[in-house]
């Protein structure tokens, strides 16, 4: 079974769909690189104005799949899309590399896909997971929706794509990050996160019905109008501050493989483990 499907579910409208519901939709390297090539597929189809990002099973996903076997090995399986290489090098060069390519490298591909992109969200979205929505241009959450960057308590800064900032708010942002707090679905339509919460029996049907009134707008319109948006957001240094939170986010990595042996707090992988 594709870990990822392409549904074309209304007239210009492009649905894909994670489908690791067993996993949670924890993102392997498989997965992350058949979600690129499914937004690579709408993007390209001239018949497709508006892309929905939505996931199968009860969560949307559980972020970064730790359990995953060689996960830098299986990028040789791939073409790469960004100017990077060397995933197989020892030290922090090697996870430097992959994670440029598959966490931020990915993230800001997908947010400047040049069609509006929705994010059709149910359930737990968990650090990584975050990855995956904040690119999207819009957010349609289910009331049962949760949201969640733990990565502190594994004594890392933050997910590789640090939007918090441009999401919550310098202090929701600091308070969320400095206790692994939830942010509720209608906690997060509050502050500006997410444009519509719905019930989850209608998420599917509000989030198409929001797709279908935004593909009636002319295409190039539409592509100005993201462009604009998203220029102003960049204008006020959101680039730079991405890199030098990533670049904080290997010296983390770094910290914690020198003082434990590990990528990330070993108290957090026994919890990890035993859960």
């Amino acid at each position: 079974m594709s870990v990822v499907r392409y549904e074309l579910p209304r007239p210009k409208v492009a649905r894909i769909v994670l489908n690791r519901p067993e996993r949670r939709n924890a993102q392997d390297t498989e997965l992350l690189y058949a979600l690129n090539d499914a937004f690579d597929r709408a993007a390209h189809d001239e018949d497709v104005a508006v892309i929905v990002l939505a996931a199968e099973g009860p969560h949307f996903s559980a972020g970064h799949d730790l359990r995953e076997d060689e996960p830098f090995a299986s990028l040789h399986d791939h073409d790469t899309v960004g100017p990077y290489c060397g995933f197989t090098r020892a030290g922090a060069e090697g996870l430097m590399a992959r994670e440029e390519e598959i966490y931020l490298g990915f993230s800001e591909r997908w947010r400047n896909i040049p069609k509006p992109t929705i994010a059709e969200v149910q359930g737990k979205v968990i650090s990584g997971g975050l990855m995956l929505v904040w690119p999207c241009d819009l957010i349609v959450a289910a009331e049962n929706a949760e949201f969640l960057d733990n990565v502190v308590a594994m004594g890392v800064n933050g997910v590789e794509f640090f939007n918090h900032p441009y999401e919550f708010g310098v202090r929701k942002a600091k308070e969320l990050l400095f206790t692994s707090g939830t942010l509720t679905a209608r906690e997060a339509e509050r502050i500006g996160m997410v444009n519509r919460v719905v019930p989850l029996a209608r998420l599917t049907e509000e989030t198409l019905d929001l797709a279908a009134r935004i593909a009636e707008q002319p295409p190039f319109a539409l592509k100005l109008a993201k462009q604009s948006v998203n220029a102003a957001q960049d204008a006020q240094g959101r680039p730079d501050a991405i890199r030098t939170a990533f670049a904080l986010h290997q010296l983390a990595h770094s910290h914690n493989m020198q003082v434990h042996g590990l990528v990330v707090e070993p108290d957090f992988m026994k919890r990890f483990t035993r859960g």
